[in-house]
């Protein structure tokens, strides 16, 4: 008899589904899913399994699908869906429910899932009709993968998995796993103005954004800059859209700008910009550093697939469309406008760039070369880049991990990935993200860069990588201590709460405990060859590197007060009283 989860099972793998990161429950779904060839990946805690679905689908342009057990279970799914949900980012997440006729009368885990996802899924339904099963399916799948990408939710109740089978009287045959599902285009009299605009413009300027990497628009972006001799910043999730070293690109700016981030001398241009080209950004807070990067009296052209996201922060042209889809019609349309003005200031734009290029290196010079104990992250990152390849995957954690790569890290190719969890921020991404990265991906190499705050919610995720052979190479910067926090407490308030410190943890014993590599790094000698054994390991490899807790990246806004950044930890004074 071929039952509900028969159903459910062929209609995924019909979608190209081909791994289920679950924990055994919906249990006649994995069954009926693994007889057919999909494999599950076990996680050992939802809101990893979450994330590695985020991460999967990063790297893959394919649905990640995630599955739980109702109850508490289940909303441990919440944090990865509303990281997903803010970064645009499709996951399909099948839920378990109760046996439909124990429904509201208390069963054993029983929770309103419907209440529950409100605020972090596009569509959630319950599968109830035998004869509409593929019907949800492919809706789940519709809305993961149009318009603006993200979460969706197929709730299924315990006993509706086991019924006969009801085929539908249309057949369906479409695989609708890979996003983005529709290219749609923007008007082109508003396509025509953008042109327009930006040729006659003074010093126009691009900030690219996540949506850039999500719409596979990479080589649409280099058309256009090329074509029109354009300007590119990124935000931190855009970061990676264009080749960093190029003599167009400004690199990372977003909330990373400080007096030894990678466009702090670019601020100028980057203010001073006129005509503002806007691609697959929300514009939020921390990509635009609380919305002062440029000019309140610019002229900006949004291009999003979301109608809401053109024209939330910035009154802009409305290029409403797919990514890569509108940059075609810009760059064709600037193609046959006079481009003799972008082309007379091209020497002279990408002499200005080149010049705020070496101011930067000769202040950040001496700490990339640093040879202090506590490890410099400088020096760390400065190490790290020099082994990295343009295929390698690089994986952040939130927080300060974030700030590191984006402002250390130089993108060596259009196109190179970089995640990291800028839709919610939340700690704990950074190794789960890598694992369902590495599942996309397994002949990349794949580097995470973590903190010792956020790897402690993960630790349990490294025998998954064990079990699952994903030789990652995670990367802990072990300071003791919450930085970000200790560092915007004392820039806010000139002291910090009691809650930002704690013991220090031997996180190579404990990689090597859960039968992990692990290495200890605590000095600036011992950062290139631990870092060449971890990249060409066969095995998840963790480096705890001894770093400064004192060291900061260049957060823009802590300039101003980085006299008190460092007032002394409690445990400190504590120590010098006692």
């Amino acid at each position: 008899m071929t039952t509900v989860a028969d159903v459910i099972a062929g209609a995924l793998a019909r979608h190209g589904v081909e791994t289920i990161l679950g924990q055994s429950n919906p249990t006649e779904l994995m069954l009926a899913a693994e007889r057919i060839g999909i494999r599950q990946i076990l996680y050992r805690t939802e809101n990893a399994g979450g994330a590695m679905a985020d991460g999967f689908a990063r790297i893959s342009g394919r649905v990640g699908v995630v599955a739980a057990q109702n109850g508490p279970a289940a909303t441990l799914l919440v944090a990865p869906m509303g990281e997903a949900l803010k970064a645009s980012v499709p996951m399909l997440v099948l839920v378990q429910e109760v046996p439909s006729g124990s429904r509201d009368r208390n069963a054993f885990q029983e929770m309103d899932h419907f209440a529950l996802f409100a605020s972090v899924s596009k569509w959630t339904r319950r599968i109830d009709d035998p004869a509409r099963v593929e019907d949800a399916v492919d809706q789940a799948f519709t809305m993961a993968n149009s318009g603006r990408p993200g979460p969706v939710v197929l709730l299924v109740p315990k006993d509706v998995l086991g019924k006969p089978a009801v085929p539908g009287r249309f057949p369906r045959t479409a695989d609708l796993g890979a996003f983005p599902l529709d290219r749609p285009r923007p008007d082109a009299a508003a396509v025509a103005r953008a042109a327009q605009l930006i040729a006659e413009a003074r010093s126009p300027l691009v900030v690219a954004g996540g949506g850039v990497h999500g719409s596979g628009a990479v080589a649409e972006l280099r058309a256009l800059q090329e074509t029109a001799h354009l300007p590119v910043v990124t935000t931190n999730m855009g970061k990676g859209a264009v080749d960093e070293s190029g003599p167009l690109s400004l690199g990372v700016a977003a909330n990373v700008t400080g007096e030894r981030g990678p466009a702090h001398f670019h601020l100028d241009l980057i203010g001073g910009a006129d005509v503002v080209l806007l691609v697959g950004t929300r514009t939020n807070e921390n990509g635009t550093e609380g919305w002062t990067l440029t000019s309140p009296d610019a002229t900006y052209v949004h291009i999003d697939v979301d109608p809401l996201e053109v024209g939330r922060n910035y009154e802009s042209v409305r290029l409403l469309g797919d990514a890569r889809a509108a940059l075609q019609d810009l760059t064709a349309a600037l193609a046959e406008t006079d481009l003799t003005l972008r082309a007379s200031r091209s020497e002279e734009l990408k002499a200005t760039i080149a010049a705020g290029r070496r101011q930067h290196f000769e202040v950040v010079t001496p700490l990339l070369e640093s040879d202090a104990t506590p490890i410099a992250p400088e020096r760390l990152f400065a190490e790290i880049d020099r082994l990295l390849d343009p295929d390698d995957i690089v994986v952040t954690d939130a927080s300060y991990s974030s700030f590191w790569v984006a402002s250390y890290l130089l993108a060596k190719r259009p196109g190179q990935r970089f995640l990291m969890p800028r839709g919610l921020a939340g700690l704990g991404w950074g190794l789960p993200l890598a694992l369902g990265a590495k599942i996309a991906a397994p002949a990349q190499r794949v580097i995470t860069v973590v903190g010792d705050g956020g790897f402690a919610h993960v630790w349990s995720e490294l025998e998954t990588a064990l079990r699952e052979r994903l030789p990652v190479a995670v990367v802990v910067l072990n300071n003791s201590v919450l930085g970000a926090q200790r560092h915007a407490e004392n820039a806010v308030f000139g002291e910090t709460t009691t809650g930002v410190e704690f013991e220090p943890v031997d996180h190579a014993a404990v990689a090597t405990a859960a039968g992990a590599t692990g290495i200890t790094v605590d000095g600036p000698d011992g950062i290139a060859p631990a870092l060449r054994k971890a990249m060409e390991s066969d095995r998840v490899t963790v480096l705890d590197v001894i770093v400064d807790p004192d060291a900061y990246p260049p957060v823009r806004s802590f300039d101003a007060f980085a006299d008190r950044l460092n007032a002394p930890l409690h445990r400190a004074r504590t120590h010098r009283a006692s």
